[in-house]
């Protein structure tokens, strides 16, 4: 049976969204963030195994632009959210991926993201800002889908890639963690299971006059 540690030399791929207050890991807010873990069915395709979310509370001192509640529909003061602290927020989610990757066999985890490198810069900071040490994230190796998304359908836009993936899309939905995380692993999925199906993987390597 396919593993998914061969799949991707000993990682194991993480979907991860995160919904903050602005565009600054250093100083906006970190409210929402969700990860989707993935699995490799006896076809080597990679499916969806599950998601988790926390909403979490603001850090103190942190800056909350409005444009940016705005644009996501959250209210941090909305007492029903039943945010968390970062620090806990953050130590429940590494401990469910420690686990898989674990069970996975694999070394540890790569992240997996639409822009992954603003999603990777805001957890980075929190967890070091939460003092916490087993970040069980690779420190600077992630999987863009919008640079796979641009490769596949010449649209790096989320919604977009989905449509043109056949990937149904809700906007009013759009811009929560949970959401954004289960439609970036649809789109990493899909991606990655039509390269499996044109041929492109598992390698094979002939060499002149070996058999």
């Amino acid at each position: 049976m396919p593993l998914m540690k061969d799949r991707f030399r000993g990682f194991l791929p993480v979907v991860v969204d995160i919904e903050t207050g602005g565009f600054n890991c250093h100083t906006d807010a970190l409210l929402e963030m969700a990860i989707t873990q993935l699995a490799m069915n006896e076809q080597g395709e990679l499916v969806i195994e599950a998601t988790h979310s926390r909403n979490i509370e603001p850090f103190e001192g942190a800056n909350l632009d409005p444009a940016a509640l705005e644009f996501t529909g959250i209210d941090p003061e909305n007492p029903l959210r039943g945010a968390v602290p970062e620090a806990i927020a953050l130590g429940e989610l590494f401990s469910i991926i420690r686990l898989s990757v674990k069970e996975n066999q694999c070394n540890r985890a790569v992240l997996v993201g639409h822009n992954a490198h603003f999603d990777a810069g805001f957890l980075n900071v929190a967890t070091e800002r939460a003092g916490l040490k087993r970040n069980p994230f690779h420190p600077f190796s992630y999987f863009d889908t919008a640079t796979l998304a641009g490769l596949a359908f010449g649209h790096t836009v989320l919604a977009r890639a989905c449509s043109l993936a056949d990937i149904p899309f809700d906007n009013n939905e759009a811009h929560s963690a949970h959401y954004d995380a289960v439609k970036t692993a649809e789109l990493f999925c899909l991606i990655v299971n039509r390269w499996q199906a044109l041929g492109g993987w598992p390698l094979t390597v002939q060499a002149e006059g070996l058999e």
